[in-house]
């Protein structure tokens, strides 16, 4: 159940497929006799400084990979100085998530939930642990149709919990013929939220708001209009709506329409440190790294998170000095052609 459940998309699975075909679209096109013997992959997000332009994705129930969870994924993230950022659909609490991060950033994913009282709850819980910008998802009004969890009848086991939102007894329930996890989205997540609910939700924090799961050049420009101060490229991995655009291919239309006003980043697929070239030249600023993360925690706990992470940071090396690339500075359009 837990590996399908990390593992499947929507349906027929068409866009999660996609997301790996429309990467692979794109060919590298290196630049030679560049002094890359030194490198730099520091980049700047929200006036901060990363050392690296790697996210960890917000992915619900880590601890049906291993026991510690997110906690060990904290720990890795925060030796590799990798940013993550915390499902609210964790099964370890924000603040005991938090304590892990030493002197790393790190980001809380949030749902509007019908009750709002319980979402403010959430945002002044995570200002007070220490999280330094909200990713408000807004592609799940309805959770997607995974027939592998409906097959399934997936549920959390009894030994874990919502670790957000046990005081509140929310819970994934057990069902018949259905997935636990829709029916927890149709009974607590609001399907009415509009953009004026990203207003009210920068009216109720200082942090900076991201919003995740956009994948239209209007919808870019909406959020911007709306005082979002980052879009994150996302289809869900493909586990919303099937038949959605690859996230590679809404990059290219989002960059040209808000490229110079506001932060961009993108998830889905991202497997190698050349994707991650790929996606910095198109535009983004940053990507973000979901199921990578899941099989790496799945094998060795902290060590396995921590083991992906390095691939990823070696990788991306390598690949900028094989593209004449001594800085993420040096990453522009030229650098990719796409091959129909």
């Amino acid at each position: 159940m837990a590996l399908e459940y990390y593992q499947s998309g929507a349906l027929d699975e068409i866009t999660l497929r996609e997301n790996r075909l429309a990467i692979n679209r794109y060919r590298l096109r290196p630049r030679m006799l560049v002094d890359v013997s030194q490198r730099d992959l520091a980049t700047k997000l929200l006036g901060q400084t990363l050392n690296v332009p790697i996210l960890i994705a917000p992915m619900a129930f880590q601890c049906l990979a291993n026991s510690e969870g997110e906690i060990a994924t904290a720990k890795a993230a925060a030796i590799s100085n990798v940013v993550m950022v915390l499902s609210t659909l964790s099964t370890k609490s924000l603040e005991a998530v938090a304590a892990q991060r030493q002197n790393t950033p790190q980001w809380f994913q949030l749902y509007i939930h019908r009750d709002r009282s319980l979402t403010e709850t959430l945002v002044r819980r995570a200002e007070a642990a220490g999280y330094e910008a909200l990713c408000l998802t807004v592609d799940a009004p309805m959770l997607g149709k995974r027939e592998s969890d409906r097959r399934n009848q997936f549920t959390l086991p009894k030994t874990m919990e919502l670790a957000n939102l046990s005081m509140s007894n929310l819970a994934i329930p057990q069902t018949s013929q259905e997935s636990g996890l829709f029916a927890y989205f149709a009974q607590q997540i609001d399907p009415s939220v509009t953009w004026k609910d990203l207003e009210w939700l920068q009216s109720i924090t200082s942090l900076p708001v991201l919003v995740k799961g956009i994948l239209r050049s209007d919808d870019s420009l909406k959020a911007y209009e709306h005082g979002a101060k980052g879009i994150i490229v996302s289809n869900h991995g493909g586990r919303q709506l099937d038949g959605a655009i690859a996230t590679f291919e809404a990059l290219t239309e989002i960059v040209e329409t808000v490229g110079d006003k506001i932060e961009i980043l993108v998830d889905g697929g991202i497997r190698r440190g050349t994707d991650i070239l790929k996606a910095l030249a198109l535009g983004a600023k940053a990507v973000l790294v979901g199921r990578p993360i899941l099989w790496g925690l799945a094998v060795e706990g902290m060590k396995g998170v921590a083991h992906v992470l390095q691939l990823l940071i070696e990788e991306l090396d390598l690949a900028m000095a094989l593209c004449g690339c001594a800085s993420i500075e040096d990453i522009e359009p030229s650098l990719v052609k796409i091959n129909y």
